[in-house]
């Protein structure tokens, strides 16, 4: 078979829904692809035909297909809970939405559609199976493919020997996809049609062209047959894995829809693959950066027989894919359970490309037959996936397939709970094969654990506070519960490897909170992560390795070796029991995440759970003893806040009045800063607005008055429009108010307060009347609250008397928390801090507004209190 068609692999790996995320391809090297010569194949005809009697489409089971009520559809992640024991044994399902789900596809925009180019790589669809390896030299040269071939095209062979090639030095190393032209949308579309139209074309008994159109089952029958038992070259283009920067998402994105209740459905639901990854109860939520094919969709852009190879996800998660629009999708699917099955099929019918590439399977270059794998036992499903429709693939599925024509997909990774075992068995596989992660596993893990812990802290009697998340959070927990278990597996592994080594336990050292916070740490020899814990050595202070190869990292004596734990085994013991419900376990843990503060009685209890950290060395603890004594813990989750101003006990008098400490309006919980973006818009003289900032603060409940529910403020990112403004009722997602001001946001909460009031008939008190004039947006998103803006040295044993729900924001803020200003030390936000200047002598005056705190510190309406 011709070789000359490699590039670098990280370049040329094609897939349909994601892997190898970390690694974009290169956008310049597409760009030599634009100018075409006469004789490529945009300009070639059409030669290769169908031959119908040599079909060779598999006879396989189909896969389930789902059809969720409109009810069922309203939670993303609670529907795939429900249909995965019926559904993961295929590896691979259907889900036609109800009929009333019609998402408007962005891409279909003028702007987009005529004007807007991607990038394509050239297949070459008869090579995907039947190829010799690189680094054989081909006997003979019968025919001679074209090696900058830039467009769908075939071309009838000489010869029907597949091993008959032309190679070129520079093509050496591995198989794999050229670059191809650029196209826009349209352009696209023209050539597919007209290369298929092609292919497929009929005559009639006179000679003249009949117009038809070929089945599914016979494009599928013809697409095997070039792959199995080629006689044509046939080349196609695909446009895959194409990051948001180059098309964008299908999807309409709340920021690109800021009015138009008909769109919302759309711009919120968790079908979104923009929101999927980040939904409550997918781990990936827990992932600070925004991972390009992972937690950001990639589209596919697909012709006619273009492919995406056999597969797994990346870490074996879950992926959602949504077709837009365009001819059908034919997919295949082998459950996760008969991964090993199929890559030893593989191995055995192609040994010569495994012996060349022992991780031919991770390049997504290499098609094999599923007629190939049912014989060998491996069990395969078919699924034929319509626009409007997604496909769902589960944990180390190994899925493949082509497209029957023009059409337009998207993909996204998410994570279930349930997903956390497939992860570890991922990242352990990995390690094994000395292969990079994508993510850090044990990020993932803690963070769920640290959200269940303040879930069950919530629903706990002291709390008593009850909504949809911490509900889902908790059916993971108890004794054999989803996140229990995959804690607890962790604790024995890391426990099993500790003592492995064999080290005095005087080696055994704390790992300092920002280990890994400003850059990703993995073992110097298989990239393992090292989040949980890592082996270091004197002589090589910057370098580290994983528990497995701690004794392969230098021959230094033990003792200038030193184990980084981030957490003891005492203390993930005592997590494994706050997960299982040990009220006693859940109070020290509610102390580590959200600051909760002891009894005496806890303390002692506390004690014991850290009696472990005793044999860490001296130094590397700070008076962990002593710390414990004083309340506070040192969990590697900074619980220093300035609450100077926020940490106020909510007491309201018997009449109704709030108390003096409450005077100064609302209390503000951060939950993120965010980042600075330094423009005019992203600042006024009040207030900076930086981006991805969030916030938490109690207000009316829109839909129902009579209550006080918390609202997220969030700042994001409009574009030439400066800073959005999103307020979002937490309980209820779907009621979100969005406004280039800070201001305006908070006034359309109001009053559709209001409204909402009026319309159910409830009594208005006269002080809610006067609540217009008084309602500050600024200090709603937590702008004016010192405790947030403003710089302040912190007392790290401050007895904390809030609230507990006020103080989650302890756990996802930095560590060493800052404060707005603190992002701006260089002051090039010049407007506010001339401002500030101007008005530093009366600076409390300037972050509190007095007409906000005298309308919103009176009384109550409807018999609920403000604060």
């Amino acid at each position: 078979m011709d070789n000359n068609l490699s590039v670098a692999p990280l370049e040329s790996e094609i897939k349909e829904d994601m892997s190898l995320k970390n690694h974009p391809p290169d956008m310049d090297k597409d760009k030599d692809t634009i100018m075409e010569q006469p004789s490529s194949p945009r300009h070639r005809k059409v030669v290769a035909r169908w031959l119908p009697d040599e079909a060779q489409r598999p006879i396989i089971d189909e896969a389930p297909v789902f059809t969720p009520s409109l009810e069922e559809f309203e939670d993303t992640l609670a529907y795939i809970e429900k249909i995965r024991p019926l559904a993961e044994p295929f590896g691979i399902c259907r889900i036609i939405p109800p009929s009333t789900w019609k998402p408007p596809c962005r891409l279909k925009e003028k702007s987009i559609w005529e004007h807007t180019k991607f990038p394509t790589r050239i297949q070459n669809v008869d090579l995907l199976q039947n190829r010799e390896p690189m680094t054989k030299k081909p006997k003979s040269r019968k025919r001679k493919r074209r090696r900058n071939s830039r467009m769908s095209s075939s071309k009838r062979r000489s010869g029907s020997s597949p091993s008959e090639s032309t190679s070129s030095p520079e093509a050496e190393e591995k198989f794999g996809f050229n670059s191809g032209s650029d196209f826009t949308l349209e352009e696209f579309e023209k050539y597919a049609l007209h290369f298929k139209d092609s292919y497929f074309e009929k005559k009639d008994s006179g000679g003249d062209i009949v117009k038809w159109t070929p089945s599914v089952d016979e494009i599928e029958g013809e697409y095997w047959r070039i792959v199995e038992q080629p006689t044509d070259e046939v080349e196609v283009y695909y446009g895959a894995d194409l990051e948001n920067g180059v098309l964008g998402s299908g999807f309409y994105k709340r920021v690109e829809k800021l009015t138009g209740s008909d769109m919302d459905q759309y711009t919120v639901s968790g079908w979104n693959l923009n929101n999927l990854p980040r939904l409550p109860g997918s781990v990936l939520s827990f992932e600070d950066c925004d991972i390009s094919g992972v937690l950001v969709p990639w589209l596919y852009v697909g012709m006619c027989f273009s492919s995406f190879c056999w597969h797994v996800e990346d870490h074996h998660l879950y992926s959602l894919n949504y077709h837009h629009f365009g001819e059908p999708k034919v997919w295949y699917g082998v459950p996760g359970s008969n991964a090993t099955a199929l890559e030893k099929a593989m191995r055995k019918h192609l040994p010569d490309l495994f012996e060349e590439q022992p991780d031919l399977l991770h390049g997504l270059v290499t098609q094999f037959s599923p007629s190939i794998l049912k014989d060998e036992g491996v069990q395969a499903y078919r699924v034929v996936q319509n626009s409007g429709e997604y496909v769902l693939t589960f944990p180390r599925a190994y899925h493949a397939g082509f497209n029957c024509g023009f059409n337009c997909a998207e993909a996204v990774n998410v994570a279930p709970v349930d997903w956390l075992t497939h992860g570890q068995n991922a990242v352990e596989l990995y390690s094994k094969e000395t292969r990079k992660t994508s993510l850090s596993h044990d990020k993932l893990l803690l963070g769920a654990a640290y959200e269940a812990v303040k879930s069950l802290w919530e629903l706990s009697a002291s709390v008593g506070k009850e909504n949809t998340t911490n509900l889902r959070w908790k059916s993971f927990c108890g004794k054999n519960g989803t996140l229990t278990n995959a804690i607890q597996a962790r604790l024995q592994m890391e426990e099993g490897r500790i003592a492995a080594l064999g080290r005095d336990s005087s080696s055994l050292m704390k790992m300092e909170k920002d280990f890994d916070s400003n850059c990703e740490r993995e073992c110097f020899s298989c990239f393992y992560d090292l989040h949980l814990s890592a082996s270091g050595c004197k002589c090589s202070p910057d370098e580290y390795a994983c528990l497995k190869h701690a004794d392969d990292l230098c021959s230094c004596d033990e003792k200038d070796k030193s184990i980084l734990l981030r957490y003891t085994m005492d203390e993930l013991s005592s997590l494994v029991r706050a997960l299982e419900g040990e009220s006693d376990d859940l109070k020290i843990w509610a102390s580590k995440v959200l600051g909760i503060e002891h009894s005496d009685e806890d303390q002692t209890k506390t004690s014991s759970v850290i009696s472990e950290e005793k044999k860490l060395k001296e130094g590397s603890v700070i008076s962990e003893e002593k710390k414990l004594k004083e309340g506070s813990f040192d969990l590697n989750i900074d619980l220093e806040l300035d609450y100077q101003e926020d940490l106020k006990e909510e007491v309201s008098t018997s009449g109704g009045e709030l108390t003096a400490s409450e005077n100064l309006g609302v209390s503000v919980e951060p939950i993120n800063l965010g980042f600075l973006i330094f423009g005019k818009l992203w600042c006024n003289k009040h207030a900076i607005f930086p981006k991805g900032f969030r916030s938490r603060v109690k207000f009316y409940n829109v839909l129902d008055p009579t209550r006080m529910s918390n609202y997220i403020s969030e700042v994001l990112d409009a574009g030439l429009m400066g800073p959005l403004f999103r307020v979002t009722l937490e309980e209820s997602p779907d009621e979100s108010f969005f406004n280039v001001s800070a201001q305006e946001c908070w006034e359309m909460v109001l009053q559709r307060v209001k409204d909402t009031s009026t319309s159910l008939g409830l009594p208005t008190l006269p002080q809610f009347e006067g609540i217009n004039e008084g309602i500050n947006g600024l200090q709603m998103f937590g702008f004016l609250s010192p405790s947030i803006v403003q710089v302040t040295n912190i007392n790290p044993n401050l007895v904390l008397h809030s609230n507990p729900t006020n103080l989650c924001s302890l756990y996802n803020l930095n560590s060493s928390l800052q404060a707005i200003e603190a992002l701006d030390p260089n002051h090039r936000l010049v407007e506010y801090w001339n401002h500030k200047n101007q008005t530093s002598s009366d600076s409390k005056d300037h972050f509190i507004s007095s007409n906000c705190s005298a309308s919103l510190t009176k009384g109550k309406l409807f018999g609920v209190d403000l604060m």
